[in-house]
């Protein structure tokens, strides 16, 4: 971190040498949003080396900001849990994420669609409130991509966390969700919504009705899509390119 200096005595610049190189606040983000095990922080930042996620790893660790602890599973050699300096840090990433959600255009967000940080964010946010009484697998195509960003299985269970499969788990399917990727995204980030989506035909839902509407229970919408959004209002911000 030392090498990108801006050999400033600024409290903002000295925790922007810690923070701003590539990544790191996104890594910041999934260790907040529940991440700890190294393969499940790779799912978080898709896009990210293996190599450059564990060398970010090392730095948020010589500053403080990150732990290593023994692994509660023996599948893994250990976890990665954020510090008291770290968890410090959850109202100013909260803070910036309401900020783009707010100020940076919907069409400079849209532009990077993603189906594997789409699906593993949903995996996240499901609240699975009443849980199913049975084993519930819902299966979301993608009409508009090919393989392997086309088909997903989300399982939901009482008692267990959801599971996000890239490939078939094998279950019986109760609810298909077939779409193309930026209508997803779009109710997804509080763009649209599940009515608009359906009725505009962009988005169906094939199953019983009651379990569609569980679905659309389960799947509350990114943590941001609440803070709206001002760009439209007063002018825009982000990337035109």
């Amino acid at each position: 971190m030392s090498a990108g200096s801006y050999r400033q005595f600024c409290p903002v610049a000295m925790a922007a040498e810690v923070l701003c190189s590539r990544w790191t606040l996104l890594l910041v983000r999934e260790l907040m949003l529940g991440s700890s095990r190294f393969n499940d922080l790779r799912r978080g930042v898709p896009r990210m080396s293996s190599a450059l996620l564990a060398k970010r790893l090392r730095e948020l660790e010589a500053a403080g900001i990150v732990a290593r602890a023994p692994a509660s599973h023996p599948a893994n050699p250990h976890e990665y849990r954020l510090t008291s300096a770290g968890l410090e840090l959850r109202p100013i990433v909260e803070s910036m994420g309401v900020w783009g959600r707010r100020w940076v255009t919907t069409e400079a967000t849209l532009r990077h669609l993603d189906a594997n940080l789409l699906m593993w964010d949903i995996r996240r946010n499901v609240r699975a409130e009443p849980p199913p009484l049975a084993r519930t697998t819902i299966e979301f195509i993608f009409n508009d991509r090919a393989p392997p960003e086309r088909t997903y299985w989300l399982v939901v269970e009482r008692g267990h966390d959801a599971d996000l499969c890239l490939l078939d788990p094998g279950f019986d399917v109760d609810l298909y969700v077939s779409t193309d990727l930026r209508t997803l995204t779009e109710v997804w980030l509080g763009y649209s919504d599940w009515s608009r989506a359906l009725g505009s035909g962009a988005l169906r839902l094939t199953g019983t009705s009651e379990l569609a509407a569980q679905l659309r229970a389960w799947l509350p919408g990114s943590t941001f899509a609440a803070a709206g959004t001002g760009a439209q209002r007063e002018g825009r911000v982000g990337p035109e390119r």
